[in-house]
């Protein structure tokens, strides 16, 4: 193999493939970076054999060749050379690759290519196509809810559910549920898939706003999910299992809807959060309802630790119905308020010990549940 390729560009490359290098696997060649020739373009590929990620650079293909590099030797190297073109050339017999950039000149032990798992060539006939930027917002909005505890590997992925024209994602930790809808611009039929969260904020993270489209396949049984954007693939494995039945959890109706500033009521939230996170992330919300014509209605936001000391910010609010004292994870509150888009946001409240919802106001694609703790 010999390869002329940009330093940039090998950079960008290496830095989207490498978050799926698997970091302790007992097989060597999954701490290395596969980089191959592929129709006049240089293909890099790694894997820790639950997500596979593929990205192809331009490059000046001299001879054909594969070889698997490792991960942190290579992307190390490859940073520190000057923003020229860097050479690539692989001695088959000894599995050693050459990379020349600038007046440094390398030697790299490889393992051969035919170690490598396969990475699946998927068929994007009549794949589901989704604009960029809706696609990421809608994993911003929904994957922080899954759940990290392995003990629930179910909870640990995104229920993404395609019913024609459309998208459905939810994910629940068991304190809190995020829901969030789309419609899609064509009708396909319908399906759902348990999405691992991490792969889908890699995908966030791999594809950036000024793409168009994202193409999303899951092929008949084999447990995978493929997402193509510009020249970077995604494989993921799915997860196994059924999700819950999370429309069971968003609470009928409410006694209080509050609307209060989205920027206001975070603001309030970071400041109670340094004071609750000393002990269980406990933030009280006191819900006062007006009084008469004078007194508009308010929330008391409160957060007190044993060792810091006591926070307490009032924040103007609408609220219709009753008021009511409720407790919730403050840290779970702030993070959903970090991702509503709207300017003003509405809480719905039944009773202290029943779930609080939270949607944006003049929104109706997302929603979220968050349960109570105990006032104390």
């Amino acid at each position: 193999m010999k390869v002329t390729v940009l330093q940039e560009n090998l950079a960008r490359g290496l830095s989207i493939v490498s978050r799926a290098v698997s970091p302790r696997s007992t097989l060597p060649v999954l701490a290395n970076i596969m980089i191959a020739s592929d129709e006049g373009r240089l293909r890099l590929s790694a894997t820790n054999l639950e997500l596979g990620i593929t990205c192809w650079i331009a490059a000046r293909i001299e001879e054909e060749g594969s070889t698997t590099v490792p991960s942190r030797t290579f992307s190390d190297l490859v940073n520190t050379l000057p923003a020229d073109q860097v050479k690539l050339s692989l001695d088959t017999a000894t599995q050693t690759l050459n990379i020349r950039g600038g007046t440094s000149t390398n030697d790299v032990k490889c393992i051969d290519a035919q170690e490598f798992p396969p990475l699946p060539v998927p068929d994007l006939k009549g794949a589901v196509q989704l604009n960029v930027a809706d696609f990421k917002e809608m994993i911003q909005q929904v994957a922080f809810a899954a759940s990290t505890d392995e003990a629930r590997p179910v909870l640990m992925g995104v229920l993404v559910q395609v019913e024609k024209d459309k998208l459905t994602m939810a994910a629940a930790d068991g304190f809190r549920l995020s829901v969030r809808k789309a419609v899609l611009g064509s009708s396909y039929g319908s399906f759902n898939a348990i999405i691992p969260a991490r792969a889908l904020n890699e995908l966030a993270r791999i594809a950036h706003d000024g793409e168009e489209t994202i193409a999303m396949v899951v092929p008949k049984g084999r447990g995978q999910v493929v997402f193509r954007v510009k020249d970077v693939e995604l494989v993921s494995q799915l997860i196994d299992g059924t999700f819950p039945d999370y429309h069971q959890i968003i609470p009928r109706n409410y006694k209080s809807r509050t609307l209060v500033s989205t920027a206001s009521l975070l603001k309030a939230c970071k400041q109670a959060e340094i004071f609750a996170r000393e002990g269980s992330n406990v933030a009280r919300l006191n819900i006062k309802s007006a009084n008469g014509d004078m007194q508009p209605g308010e929330v008391e936001i409160s957060a007190t630790s044993e060792e810091t000391g006591k926070n307490e910010t009032i924040v103007e609010a609408t609220v219709d119905g009753s008021g009511v004292l409720i407790a919730f994870n403050v840290k779970f509150l702030r993070e959903v308020l970090e991702v509503v888009k709207s300017p003003n946001v509405a809480l719905e409240t039944g009773a202290a010990n029943s779930p609080g919802v939270v949607r944006p106001v003049g929104d109706d694609n997302f929603l979220h549940v968050i349960m109570p703790m105990h006032l104390g």
